[in-house]
């Protein structure tokens, strides 16, 4: 690529974050409002179901760009990376780290469960232990976990949305790319300006986030009421400590990787985190996660491989929760389970957590694939439905800042973080350098 790029002043990032903390606050106070001066709860139930348009239009934006912007950043940073021995060194890098995540997080989640008790004395209506929750298990193996990384059509992968495909079908292309040298070079710059096209309408539709946060906020408090939050504190106040023990010892370990410099990237990932904890998305938070990575340095080839990978492999927030949630459940009816048996959950939960990671609501269709072969009542995730909303903000949150920490800690190890006086124009580079944004009034953000 022309060394010719310029590094560009960073953007101040300040007011979008302020208008994100806004419309949270806003959300929050509208819906508190909906739910208790209208005249009944199917009132506020109809209300609510026209307010989260507005949010359920963005997740869809978002899920339109998503396949197409994962494909053509991967696509361009593995041709640039020039060989698969760079590939596979990176991605076994990756891979190592979402391991010991992995097992750290489901750790902390069933020592955390065990401490607290969050299931004891609760005071709860227990449903009938035959009850159905109606969640769909799907019944994962380790035959169908390894035939799901495999696309048979990518067109019905990106169809789909199958995150995971479309990197192993980016992974070949790329590497195809690579080999072919300069017949390819070609096909490489088509595919790098599809980059940039997309990068320009994820541009425009993150303009929206402040909206859909707002309308996801008041849909959740206008149809459950603030009172939900009180009937459960001893289950979600557990799990959100749980939830910052993670965050601690992420940043102990992005600390020990990355030094003083951990501090700048968490304050880039803001932005991030907040779209992802306001729509309890971490696909809403990836365009804004690219951006907040190339402004910490890392380079794109680095990112698009990391961050695609993460989204199935690397889910901190979640198989916590998965942890947690199980054994409140069985604490909830009673049910002792040996400490060998609890070693054994974690370890179908390291599958089924890969496994079913793309599924909308995710982590309680890995719970409900959880519940039954240690025998314990489906009914039971009746209980934590009607708080999961609430649950998932924190978790797809964690998610998108492991996987941000991830991606920053993969390129000081491959010699791909510049250091700080290089950042912004440089960092995306090596596979088209973003195309230069408009200047805004300062009214738009």
């Amino acid at each position: 690529m022309s060394s010719s790029v310029s590094v560009q002043p960073a953007r101040k990032k300040g007011p979008f974050t302020a208008y994100i903390m806004i419309a949270l606050v806003l959300g929050i106070l509208v819906g508190y409002l909906c739910n208790t001066q209208l005249a009944d709860h199917a009132a506020a139930v109809t209300v609510a179901g026209y307010v989260s348009l507005i949010a359920d239009i963005f997740l869809r934006l978002i899920k339109m760009i998503i396949a197409p912007l994962v494909f053509s950043t991967l696509v361009v940073g593995v041709a640039h990376m020039g060989d698969t021995g760079a590939v596979g060194r990176v991605g076994a890098k990756a891979l190592g780290w979402f391991v010991i995540f992995s097992v750290v997080s489901l750790s902390l989640g069933l020592v955390l469960a065990n401490v607290l008790q969050p299931g004891h004395n609760t005071g709860l209506p227990l449903p009938d232990a035959a009850a159905v929750s109606g969640v769909q298990t799907g019944g994962l193996t380790a035959k169908q976990f390894v035939l799901h990384l495999v696309p048979s059509s990518v067109v019905q992968a990106m169809a789909n949305n199958e995150i995971l495909q479309i990197v192993v079908f980016s992974l070949f292309l790329g590497t195809a790319l690579a080999a072919l040298g300069d017949r390819a070079r070609h096909l490489v710059t088509v595919i790098e300006e599809l980059s940039h096209a997309i990068l320009r309408v994820t541009h425009a539709v993150m303009k929206l986030a402040p909206l859909a946060v707002f309308a996801a906020i008041t849909s959740v408090i206008a149809t459950q009421g603030i009172g939900i939050l009180w009937t459960f504190a001893k289950f979600m106040g557990g799990f959100y400590l749980g939830l910052a023990v993670l965050w601690c010892v992420l940043l102990l370990a992005g600390w020990a990787m990355l030094g003083g410099r951990i501090v700048a990237l968490i304050k880039l990932l803001r932005e991030p985190f907040l779209v992802s904890f306001s729509t309890a998305s971490s696909e809403a938070a990836y365009p804004k996660m690219l951006d907040a990575l190339d402004r910490f340095g890392v380079r794109r080839r680095i990112s698009s491989f990391v961050l695609p990978m993460g989204y199935s492999f690397n889910l901190d927030g979640s198989m916590m929760y998965c942890a947690f949630a199980t054994l409140f459940i069985a604490q909830v009816y009673d049910i002792q389970l040996p400490v060998a048996t609890q070693i054994a959950m974690m370890g179908l939960l390291m599958l089924t957590s890969k496994g079913i990671a793309g599924v909308p609501r995710a982590s309680l269709v890995v719970v409900a694939a959880t519940l039954g072969p240690f025998d314990l009542p489906e009914a039971g995730l009746l209980l934590i439905m009607g708080v999961d909303q609430f649950l998932d903000m924190g978790r797809s949150a964690t998610n998108a800042v492991g996987n941000g920490i991830a991606a920053a800690v993969v390129a000081k190890w491959e010699g791909d973080l510049l250091p700080e006086g290089q950042v912004d124009g440089d960092a995306a580079e090596d596979v088209g350098a973003r195309p230069p944004e408009p200047v805004l009034p300062s009214s738009v953000v």
